[in-house]
């Protein structure tokens, strides 16, 4: 009898020459273009990132110390931005007679002492605004300056700024300890119309009163290294992105080569 051998066994297997060779196949190349589209977004978002970092680092409202009318610059009952902190204004009307606030622990010049505040009512539109009037060290000194205050229409010129937080004062007794306008709006007397949410520190003090200390607010043109931080980061993921598609590539040439071998060594095991 006989003997019948196996043949030898023949495995034809598709070697690429080079890793290049299975970028180019359409699988792939629609693979790099969906990796192009995803790192063209994370770079978009680096650039925006790196702009807001600019933006928060340049001057919030460089023009401070040019007087604006107070109702050109914002509306009575919209919030308090950080764009109008600081801003000089004007505004012209009358105060009103009852509303009139000593404010303790208020200081000036690093010297503890009160502030007389009032409200002016606008003639233009009927708005009401805290105004400060002036500065004294002793607590009696910006009560009696209530009788010095102009009566009829007056111009105020002074400097726009947030309100405080409310706070604990003996309110009852025409007493405040901060220049809260919410708290303020509470204890007025015959308020019709709206009210700003910040308040105006009169550049001019009334008879018997100092200037009160307000300064223009500082620049702030440091860099948010926060902002540059992500920025970095969507860079890394954009770069990330193309790295993997080639990452793959090569991870399917050196498959198909590894293969390719496999099959050889069998043919030659099975001959």
């Amino acid at each position: 009898m006989t003997r019948t051998e196996n043949p030898p066994v023949s495995r034809d297997v598709d070697v690429p020459a080079s890793m290049w060779e299975v970028a180019r196949r359409p699988r792939w190349i629609a693979m790099l273009a969906l990796c192009l589209v995803i790192s063209g977004i994370f770079a978009w978002l680096g650039h925006w990132q790196i702009e807001r970092s600019v933006e928060s680092g340049q001057e919030v409202n460089p023009g401070t110390e040019t007087v604006k009318v107070l109702s050109d610059v914002v509306d009575p009952q919209s919030p308090f931005y950080d764009r109008v902190g600081g801003q000089m204004v004007t505004l012209t009307g009358q105060f009103a007679p009852d509303d009139y606030r000593v404010v303790v622990d208020r200081y000036n010049g690093g010297d503890p002492g009160s502030w007389l505040i009032g409200r002016l009512v606008d003639d233009a539109d009927g708005s009401s605004v805290v105004v400060a009037l002036g500065w004294s060290s002793d607590e009696g000194g910006a009560e009696a300056a209530e009788r010095a205050v102009p009566t009829g229409t007056v111009t105020v010129t002074g400097r726009y700024m947030p309100s405080d937080q409310p706070s604990d004062g003996d309110f009852k007794g025409g007493r405040e300890n901060v220049v809260s306008v919410p708290m303020l709006v509470n204890e007025w007397t015959d308020l019709d119309g709206d009210v700003y949410s910040g308040y105006v520190v009169s550049a001019d003090p009334v008879d018997g009163l100092a200037a009160i200390d307000s300064v223009a607010p500082e620049s702030d043109r440091s860099l948010n290294w926060l902002n540059v931080f992500y920025a970095i980061e969507w860079v890394v993921f954009a770069g990330f992105a193309i790295f993997l598609w080639f990452r793959l590539v090569r991870d399917r040439f050196e498959r198909e080569v590894d293969e390719a071998e496999e099959a050889r060594l069998e043919a030659e095991t099975a001959s």
